[in-house]
């Protein structure tokens, strides 16, 4: 797996995650501040979009994962 799939992975699961503890409906409701958690992985993919460098890119890569697609 590459930095740029495994970005997209993390960030799909921590969203998720975020709204499930979020929303109040949710079986696992801790708190609507969960929420902002999701604006910042949002904030921060899109900052990866425009320039391909981001914090879990720099950890991915100290993991070993390939850079690239």
């Amino acid at each position: 797996m590459t930095t740029w799939r495994a970005i997209r992975a993390v960030a799909g699961f921590f969203i998720l995650l975020s709204l499930a503890l979020g929303i109040p409906g949710s079986p696992i409701f801790v708190s609507q501040w969960w929420l902002a958690f999701t604006a910042f992985v949002g904030v921060n993919l899109l900052q990866n979009a425009f320039t391909q460098w981001g914090p879990m890119a720099k950890l991915l890569a100290k993991l070993g994962l390939k850079p690239g697609r």
